[in-house]
């Protein structure tokens, strides 16, 4: 497809407006559907061609999940992007991932480790940094906060048992979960992992507030440090 052309200047079903409205949007490409959005391109260069640039950067592989990474700053540097296409395209990010949690929220069972990894997957897998989540719940398992209690590097000299309970007692909270991601998408504990877990673990028996899990967040899959025997 010659990215010069305008869209008025292509045969018409192949135009993604006359696409989506003749075939249904499902018959639209991630590309296609992408342009609807944008609308317009640029001179010189049309809505379809644009949205190759953004969704197959030379820089990464990933297709459509390379709409996660984008920062405004980023996309007000791409040729034809300005301040509105760049407010679009993070908005409809957002919007995604916040469909897909809401698609897991109805199946969310917090005494289930894959159905608490389903609902922050889309929060937690795209990041660039770890972070380190604490979810705070009350005597019937039901959760009453959340909040971040670190980000960057997790590890033994950053994050404290101290800083968990403050955040736990301050909520009246019965339990807790801490959840975390890992960039690299592979979700294996490293030694702080295992470390946090334990200090955690230990103080919050003392406390009398229950650690019912650890759960890293890797690409599309998870691990339960409770599941793997680490809480024994």
């Amino acid at each position: 497809m010659n990215g010069r052309n305008t869209i008025k200047e292509m045969y018409r079903e192949e135009r993604p407006y006359e696409k989506c409205e003749q075939y249904g949007a499902m018959n639209l490409t991630d590309v296609e559907l992408l342009a609807v959005l944008l609308r317009t391109g640029t001179k010189g260069e049309n809505s379809l061609h644009l949205s190759e640039r953004i969704l197959h950067p030379d820089f990464a592989q990933e297709g459509i999940l390379n709409i996660h990474h984008w920062s405004m700053e980023q996309l007000m540097q791409l040729k034809g992007i300005g301040k509105v296409k760049a407010i679009q395209i993070l908005c409809l990010s957002e919007l995604a991932k916040r469909l897909s949690k809401a698609e897991a929220r109805s199946g969310l069972d917090f005494s289930a480790p894959e159905t608490i990894a389903q609902y922050y997957m889309e929060d937690m897998r795209h990041q660039t940094k770890e972070l380190l989540k604490l979810l705070l719940l009350n005597s019937r398992a039901k959760l009453i906060g959340e909040s971040d209690i670190s980000r960057g590097t997790v590890n033994t000299t950053l994050v404290s048992p101290r800083e968990v309970f403050i955040e736990a007692l301050r909520k009246n909270a019965v339990s807790v979960i801490l959840l975390h991601n890992h960039p690299s998408g592979d979700p294996t504990p490293s030694k702080d992992d295992v470390l946090i877990t334990r200090r955690v673990l230990d103080a919050g028996r003392i406390i009398g507030i229950e650690l019912l899990d650890h759960i890293i967040i890797g690409d599309n899959c998870y691990i339960s440090l409770r599941d793997k025997g680490f809480f024994c």
